[in-house]
């Protein structure tokens, strides 16, 4: 990464010609020797941190005019705070690598261009004007600067996108999506929720996703999947469609045209965590008796659509079983494993909005298990109405016959 955005970013490469310590980490810029005097005018060494936004796979801009600091308060040579600094106390989590930079506090500090505030050109100019204002007391008492021409090349980082993934960065949760990093995520059945839960899943940073379905791809799954359609996917495989959809977004991507049953251990070996999305209850059933024998959790999703006075009502289900035996007796007691012989004569009804909204609910509970989002209430089930747009949780005892 150090090699690709300084030949690519003017900017950066202009720091790094002029002596200052460069470095990448997590999506972050990251300007180590940095001097400044503490409260006691003592010599201090701290570093900047400023947030990449990433135009392209090479080239960089500033996300706005702040700039993180790992080190205390910075002091004038009077023995005072360095003034029109704002910002204040904050934590950063960056990666391993960077260890050593413990980042402290933000700063809020625009230059002034004949009066009036302004932002900063480029990262060149955003740190040449903090170091003018942080690192000035220090230059003068100690003879010192932070051109020290080292090369701080931290790096292969271990990502599996093949994006930078700046969405972490700037939100500024690093140190919660590495909860992710040692799942291998199964993804059984990629229909109208699965491909949603899929693409969620795709875009969360676990070490690896097995999706599993054998059906071809028809123009109905267009409606009620994300993304494109292009004429030459129809009949394709399901597994084919949507694995050439994302396989330039991410490694650890493995989709297998297989119809999970249990004699299918094999291609769950590994596995921490599986989403069940599938609308037959003796499919589930098989499934779920899998899962369960191998230890695996998991979180099964369903739907239950009909018409009434001429609109639609109904209920979408996400239930979580854990690997505690009663747990799972429990939650096989509430949903679907037989198939209802009527529904041969019904009509399927999925729609687009709902299948989304079914895989939402269905990843926000994985990553609650995970400790990505708070979690307040253990709940192993959610269900939602569609008529009065309530949820329920597990201890409802509303009608759960979904999908019959």
């Amino acid at each position: 990464m150090f090699q690709k955005l300084v030949s690519h970013n003017d900017d950066i490469k202009r720091l790094v010609d002029k002596g200052y310590a460069v470095g990448f980490d997590s999506g972050y810029l990251v300007i180590r020797d940095i001097p400044y005097v503490d409260q006691e005018l003592k010599l201090r060494i701290g570093a900047f941190v400023s947030k990449l936004v990433f135009v392209d796979q090479n080239k960089v801009t500033q996300d706005d005019h702040q700039i993180f600091f790992a080190g205390s308060v910075p002091y004038n040579l009077n023995g005072k705070p360095i003034p029109n600094l704002g910002g204040g106390t904050t934590h950063l989590a960056l990666s391993y690598n960077s260890k050593d930079v413990i980042v402290e506090r933000s700063f809020s500090n625009k230059p002034r261009v004949n009066g009036v505030l302004t932002g900063f050109k480029d990262f060149f100019e955003k740190i040449e004007s903090y170091v003018t204002v942080i690192s000035g007391p220090a230059m003068e008492k100690y003879d010192i600067t932070p051109y020290t021409y080292r090369t701080v090349e931290q790096v292969h980082e271990d990502s599996v996108f093949k994006f930078q993934d700046t969405l972490t960065s700037r939100a500024e949760i690093a140190d919660l999506t590495v909860n992710f990093k040692d799942d291998v995520i199964a993804v059984i059945g990629l229909g109208g929720t699965g491909a949603y839960v899929f693409d969620f899943i795709v875009k969360t940073p676990v070490k690896e996703i097995r999706a599993f379905d054998l059906d071809p791809y028809y123009v109905h799954n267009a409606f009620r999947s994300p993304g494109r359609l292009q004429e030459d996917e129809l009949s394709k495989l399901k597994v084919e469609v949507l694995g050439s959809r994302y396989e330039n977004f991410r490694y650890g991507l493995k989709t297998e045209p297989k119809f999970i049953d249990a004699t299918c251990q094999d291609e769950l070996n590994g596995v921490t965590f599986a989403f069940v999305c599938v609308d037959k209850g003796t499919s589930r059933a098989g499934i779920i008796d899998l899962l369960t024998s191998m230890k695996i959790p998991f979180i099964d999703v369903g739907m239950g659509l009909k018409r009434k006075d001429g609109k639609l009502k109904g209920m979408i289900r996400t239930s979580y079983f854990s690997t505690d035996e009663d747990q799972i007796m429990e939650g096989k007691s509430r949903i679907p494993l037989t198939d209802n012989p009527d529904n041969v004569y019904k009509t399927n009804i999925q729609i687009g909005e709902l299948n989304a909204l079914n895989a939402c609910l269905a990843v926000i509970r994985y990553k609650q298990l995970r400790g990505f989002y708070t979690e307040t209430v253990d709940s192993y089930e959610l269900l939602f109405n569609i008529s009065d747009m309530t949820m329920a949780g597990s201890d409802s005892t509303d009608n759960r016959n979904d999908e019959d």
